[in-house]
């Protein structure tokens, strides 16, 4: 590797069947490692897997090495294949070819448009405050449907004066807040219908809706296999304790600020539903706030449980019920 000039190809099925040649000229190819397999690097992830190669992530090096080496295309690559090579980097990406693909594309979509939907309501109360005294009495104590009805209901007069181009504001402002709530609610059928096809198992547990269970099989991916063990998963959701022992203070831990954040919101607003209406979970909290554990420890508990719980739900065998065999 060292002594072959580096190989510069283009970003198309050419360029990458060009690698695939270039690589298999060295001998046999153990696997590719390739950096943002979920961004820029999906097009090569696939067109590697698609002619029967494995597929390593490889994640950017820190800046400490950076630093010390330097940046530069030729230097990512050569990064990327050493680490592969010395087993630093493991991770298999997503196959991202299946539903599980499809629901997260339709969820960025809801997102947006929940976010949009949001932005448009508060631009609308924060209008309302500058229109006449008796159009402000009208919409007193009215929900967010009902602000959104009346103002998109207004008839446009002609700008002559600051209430004529307050009304054509609100309405205009109402009517974008009804088509971002069509188009919110219709993805969200969509989410819900694709997860309930893919994964009814996880909607089954108590507290765990369709919104939810698409955040996990987003981050699962369409081959949860690839996830080792439960502890594995709990990591990758940012759930797992980071130990923090040193000398005299062997033993203790921290919690764990990496992992991905939604994932471990979806966890969190699970735990919290559960602690408030499910019985079992209730019966939980009493008995370890008696034992004097705080809040935020039970918490903490509850969610390395409910993390454990939906592992065994996207990998177990729907029919036997037995997890797939640990990867080495």
């Amino acid at each position: 590797m060292g002594s072959s000039p580096p190989l510069t190809i283009a970003t198309d099925s050419g360029g990458f069947r060009q690698l695939l040649d270039w690589a298999a000229s060295f001998g046999q190819i153990i696997a590719f490692g390739i950096e943002g397999t979920g961004s820029y690097g999906a097009g090569l992830t696939s067109f590697v897997r698609r002619n029967g190669y494995r597929v390593i992530e490889v994640n950017r090096p820190d800046r400490r090495m950076r630093r010390l080496v330097g940046k530069s295309d030729t230097l990512d690559a050569e990064n990327a294949a050493r680490a592969v090579l010395a087993g630093f980097a493991t991770a298999e990406p997503k196959t991202a070819d299946g539903t599980v693909e499809m629901i997260r594309q339709l969820k960025v979509a809801h997102d947006t448009a929940v976010k949009d939907r949001s932005a448009a309501m508060v631009t609308l109360k924060a209008m309302l405050v500058h229109a006449p005294e008796s159009m402000r009495k009208e919409t007193a104590r009215k929900t967010q449907m009902m602000l959104a009805r009346h103002f998109a209901a207004l008839r446009p007069r002609e700008l002559r004066t600051p209430e004529d181009s307050i009304r054509h504001t609100l309405r205009s402002l109402a009517r974008r807040w009804q088509h971002l709530d069509t188009e919110a609610k219709e993805l969200a059928t969509m989410i819900k219908d694709l997860v309930t096809q893919t994964a009814p198992q996880l909607i089954e547990p108590f507290g765990i809706g369709a919104d939810t269970a698409a955040e996990i099989l987003i981050v699962a991916g369409d081959n949860p296999e690839r996830i080792r063990s439960e502890a594995a998963f709990a990591k990758l959701a940012g759930i797992s304790p980071i130990p923090t022992g040193s000398g005299m203070t062997s033993g203790k831990h921290r919690i764990n600020h990496g992992g991905h954040r939604q994932l471990n919101a979806a966890i969190y607003r699970v735990v919290i539903g559960r602690m408030r209406f499910h019985e079992p979970t209730v019966a939980y909290v009493t008995r370890r706030t008696a034992e004097g554990k705080s809040k935020r420890d039970i918490i903490r508990c509850l969610k390395r449980y409910v993390i454990r719980e939906v592992y065994h739900l996207i990998t177990a065998n729907p029919k036997t019920g037995e997890l797939p065999a640990r990867q080495p």
